[in-house]
């Protein structure tokens, strides 16, 4: 016997409430910016391109956007009245990103590059590595050297810091001390910054 499928009521075009449906789900990604009939204050005072810039009735401004087949999105919510501007939803949004990501591209990461001694590291090995902490510097990376102790070579403590500083007044030219060689439990550690070109 064949199963007929419930009915489920009369099917909605294809794209109906796609705006409304993009809106809702916007705000339930936890947007935190308030539109349309979201906004709770009575008055609001009113900025966007095509409209008269003022304070409106929240019913008034709803019209407003309305009849321009945009969105009213509250901007500045602890103004008094709050802001809204009359812009679409989905262009205001990728306005932000835009925006976010353009400050996180201005704003330098800091790289910090660590190299690693032993306490009776011999001048092969010294100068290999004083070679790659200079080109760390020369492209703007910090330089974290260290001289790990094992065991008893905790005993060689003065030997390491004597090895620290030697690195540290090798790379002068390229690099500033940023911090003293200090021992944390077995590690001996100094920090250098490039210079400033």
């Amino acid at each position: 016997m064949e199963k007929k499928p419930l009915f489920t009521g009369p099917k909605k075009p294809a794209g109906a409430n796609q705006k409304q449906q993009a809106r809702k789900n916007d705000k339930d990604k936890g947007d935190q910016y308030a539109i349309n009939e979201h906004i709770r204050a009575k008055e609001v005072r009113l900025v966007g391109d095509n409209v008269e810039q003022g304070v409106y009735p929240i019913a008034e401004a709803l019209r407003i956007a309305d009849d321009l087949e945009l969105d009213l999105i509250e901007i500045s919510p602890n103004a008094q009245p709050p802001v809204c501007r009359v812009l679409d939803y989905q262009k205001f949004l990728y306005q932000q990103r835009k925006r976010l990501k353009e400050q996180k591209a201005k704003s330098t990461k800091v790289v910090v590059k660590e190299i690693r001694f032993g306490p009776q590291t011999d001048d092969h090995d010294y100068n290999f590595k004083l070679k790659h902490a200079m080109e760390f510097l020369k492209e703007g990376s910090k330089v974290k050297a260290y001289v790990f102790f094992k065991g008893r070579s905790i005993l060689f403590k003065e030997q390491g810091e004597v090895l620290l500083l030697r690195f540290a007044n090798d790379l002068e030219d390229y690099g500033k001390v940023e911090q003293m060689p200090v021992l944390e439990g077995k590690r001996m550690i100094i920090m250098l910054s490039p210079k400033k070109k």
